[in-house]
């Protein structure tokens, strides 16, 4: 190779490695990043303040940002804050002092990627790096590509957008996250969605459903085993946390753990460290934990039912789902994709759903949520041979069929004569649906002896329904 092409090449090299900007005001921590990320094989930049940061952000490209939270000119915080609004492809970690976690806390829920505490460990800064460089190019995703995208939770309504938004906010982060929501929401989707979409996403992604293991199997199923550590053991396994090394491990229905595995998940959450049953030395993990739940996790922690220690251990960042009902506006486009699929799956016509059928859905509450509209579709498709689907091939309760003003208009007189409904025709249709409605609401009422919850579960809608339809038909007084 001539001198020249050495040169270029080289040039070449060092164009290619990644920049990373440190900022802080003590001269010591800069130069302990500034050789060890040095001899990474990075190029370094450094400031000491924010002023400064931001000058050195808009005149040079940097993969990868540190900041220290005590700042002359500010809070660590504030830059957190810039970076993500303005460099959201930029992963920012933070350098805290012993001591002062809620910081930390406060800069990952901003958008930090991950924390370092001080004094620095040069194992972690260097395992960090290596994480955050991983991180897949941020991704912005249209209604169509999100619409196609079967592993995408589905919707164009502001609550879902918003949603989608907080979960790739979520996935550049390193931060423990709890999803709450009711069942059939989506939870372990959004938790797969924050996982692939991370550094991790190479990595295995473990789901575990709580609530779904025996007690007495728990431990050994956590942490693992070694052959022949008690009767049975003829192998050895690695247990949840140790097959999620690397990776994410998602706790679904975590509120149903008893207080003796929470003492012991909550240490090796903290100790970052697992012990398999039978082996007498720790092994060092490396897993993101995700947790959650349909039950309100706050609500069993001031009931004694969950420690609080784990409760914040797990509750970095929360991400609430959207039910279903609070987002109608989406149910065609999800009904649309779930029949879509299932009819591919099964090698079936595609089918389509009546207008006034569609209607219906939109108006049904769908207490089981996403979970339930799947269940109806599926349940549909293999009873009916049409390829249209009619408001009696849904075969839905019977709170379905009360139809609101806003629909009202979409359900045509056929629809109504094929339920076989009656209509004194001296009356419109709202208002006889009305009457319909009000009668069954008070029959309810009065075999319940006027209990709102019994009558409610009688009519197969929530209570919170029935107080509205209630007040809208002047039943309160």
């Amino acid at each position: 190779m001539s001198i020249d092409n050495e040169r270029i090449t080289n040039l070449q090299k060092k164009t290619l490695s990644p920049r990373i900007l440190v900022v802080d005001d003590e001269p010591d921590i800069i130069e302990l990043l500034e050789l060890t990320l040095a001899r990474m094989g990075m190029e370094v930049s450094s400031a000491t303040c924010i002023n400064e940061a931001k000058a050195l952000l808009q005149s040079h490209p940097f993969q990868l940002c540190f900041t220290d939270m005590r700042l002359s000119d500010g809070n660590g915080l504030e830059l957190v804050k810039y970076i993500s609004q303005h460099y959201a492809d930029v992963p920012i970690a933070v350098i805290t002092a012993h001591g002062t976690t809620e910081n930390a806390v406060a800069a990952l829920k901003a958008g930090a990627f991950d924390y370092l505490p001080k004094p620095v460990s040069l194992k972690q800064l260097r395992d960090l790096v290596k994480s955050a460089l991983s991180l897949p190019p941020v991704k912005i995703e249209s209604a169509e590509q999100a619409g196609a995208n079967q592993r995408t939770l589905l919707g164009e309504s502001e609550s879902m957008r918003q949603l989608r938004a907080t979960i790739d906010k979520l996935s550049r982060s390193q931060a423990a996250v709890y999803i709450s929501g009711e069942s059939g929401s989506g939870k372990e989707l959004a938790a797969k969605m924050i996982h692939e979409r991370s550094a991790r996403y190479k990595q295995p992604f473990v789901a575990v459903n709580c609530g779904a293991i025996p007690e007495n199997l728990m431990e050994s199923e956590f942490f693992g085993y070694k052959k022949g550590a008690f009767t049975g053991a003829e192998k050895e396994h690695d247990g949840f946390f140790l097959t999620a090394n690397g990776g994410t491990l998602f706790l679904d229905e975590v509120a149903d753990l008893p207080l003796t595995m929470q003492v012991k998940l909550l240490r090796v959450i903290q100790e970052k460290q697992v012990r398999r049953l039978g082996d007498t030395q720790e092994k060092n993990i490396d897993v993101r934990i995700i947790s959650a739940t349909h039950k309100k996790l706050n609500q069993c922690v001031a009931i004694g039912q969950f420690r609080q220690d784990l409760y914040y251990r797990l509750n970095v960042i929360e991400l609430n789902m959207p039910a279903l009902r609070e987002m109608r506006e989406d149910i065609p486009l999800i009904a649309e994709a779930i029949l879509e699929k299932h009819c591919q799956e099964t090698k079936r016509p595609a089918c389509r759903i009546k207008k006034d059928t569609m209607a219906m859905l939109k108006n049904y509450d769908f207490p089981g949520n996403v979970r339930e509209l799947e269940n109806i579709l599926e349940r549909t498709l293999a009873l009916c041979s049409d390829v249209e689907i009619g408001i009696e091939d849904l075969q839905l309760p019977n709170q379905a069929f009360e139809i609101t003003t806003k629909d009202t208009a979409e359900v045509t007189q056929t629809s109504v004569n094929k339920l076989q409904i009656r209509a004194d025709h001296n009356l419109p249709l709202q208002d006889f649906l009305d009457t319909l409605e009000k009668d069954s609401i008070i029959k309810a009422l009065n075999e319940s002896r006027y209990n709102r919850t019994k009558a409610a579960k009688t009519l197969g809608i929530t209570v919170r329904s029935l107080r509205y339809r209630m007040e809208r038909l002047g039943l309160n007084d």
